[in-house]
């Protein structure tokens, strides 16, 4: 008699209907024993104010300025921009193996509060609601002139930030990236042979079934994506159809903060830390784009957190990762239950 296939226990490759590519799962390799590199941890002790962090209240930055004594958030023009409004432009070459062109752009950071020992699962509502139209006064602003405005969060020293305190960047740049590029490719395709948006028909199926949702409210879910690629991914997608940040109205503004303080608590309470990540909006791309019909994009958030075991054993991505595809030990459907049965109230709070 033929096996049956169990997605926990066999190896199966998973499309990835937004960037049109293949992700390998590779579940019974969860049992395999750990030798390989354990991270650090330990609860750091951060200070709720230091004069020598240039991201508190009053401190001076590498460039001599001086914070505002602020009390909510703070946004600044990055004192080391990865992209310059006015630049020389590259001369074109007539080969096709030496192609250049020009790249614009402006870089931003937010604080979102002004105590370094504060995260944004820590916070209240009101703070994180804040935040969110700090996002989406700088979208509009940066909108205006760039092509695409990045939003992302860098969360804890595994991902590469270099300071504690709570706070997230914005690119803006003259040109459309890879991956929004590819999301605007394939969202395009599937509204074009079906009349109806990619994301919004996914989270139906998503909603049906539950294996993969994490949690939800009345305008928003969070699932842990058919085809994640790390182990804990997860994704906060609208359950109508919004084409970009700015285009939230006041409930639904207060809704995502919501959802995004009970995801984030989640991610603190999986390993009693707090949970390193990289997040990010994708929405409609925006300058030129604004004359433009862009009725197939939805708005859409996702989290890439590097954690797979405990706190001290991540997923790394090399070897055939790097040099054939994506990889994933544990299934989406494993994840999403685990992160679901996880407690909303913080596993810090004295409430």
């Amino acid at each position: 008699m033929e096996e049956k296939f169990i997605a926990t226990e066999h190896q199966h490759i998973r499309f990835n209907p937004l960037t049109e590519e293949w992700i390998l799962v590779s579940p019974h390799r969860a049992k395999r024993p750990w030798s390989g590199q354990v991270e650090k941890h330990k609860d750091v002790t951060i200070p709720e104010r230091d004069e020598t962090n240039p991201l508190c209240p009053g401190s001076v930055r590498s460039n001599g300025q001086r914070n505002p004594d602020y009390d909510s958030t703070f946004v600044f023009d990055n004192d080391f921009p990865a992209l310059l409004e006015s630049v020389p432009i590259p001369e074109k070459s007539t080969s096709p193996f030496f192609q250049s062109a020009a790249a614009n752009g402006k870089c931003k950071v937010i604080c979102f509060h002004p105590k370094s020992n504060i995260t944004l699962p820590l916070m209240t509502i009101d703070e994180i609601i804040a935040v969110i139209k700090i996002w989406i006064s700088e979208l509009t602003t940066l909108g205006k002139q760039f092509t695409w405005v990045q939003i992302f969060e860098n969360k804890g020293e595994m991902m590469g930030c270099s300071n504690p305190h709570p706070h997230c960047q914005i690119w803006a740049s003259s040109f459309l990236p890879n991956e929004p590029m590819k999301k605007d490719k394939s969202q395009a395709t599937y509204y074009a042979k079906t009349g109806t948006n990619l994301l919004i028909d996914y989270l139906l199926e998503e909603l049906k079934s539950g294996e993969r949702l994490v949690t939800q409210n009345d305008h928003w879910a969070v699932v842990v994506p058919y085809w994640a690629v790390w182990p804990y991914e997860t994704m906060i997608i609208p359950k109508k159809q919004v084409k970009r940040l700015n285009d939230l109205n006041e409930n639904q503004v207060e809704q995502l903060a919501d959802i995004m303080k009970r995801l984030t608590t989640r991610y603190d309470n999986l390993f009693k830390m707090s949970f390193p990540y990289s997040m990010g909006w994708h929405g409609a791309p925006t300058g030129e784009y604004a004359d433009r019909n862009v009725d197939h994009w939805t708005l859409h958030a996702v989290y890439y957190p590097p954690l797979l075991r405990s706190a001290t054993i991540k997923k790394f991505m090399v070897g055939y990762e790097m040099l054939a595809q994506p990889q994933r030990d544990i299934t989406p459907e494993q994840a999403a239950a685990t992160l679901r049965n996880l407690p909303e109230k913080h596993y810090k709070s004295t409430d």
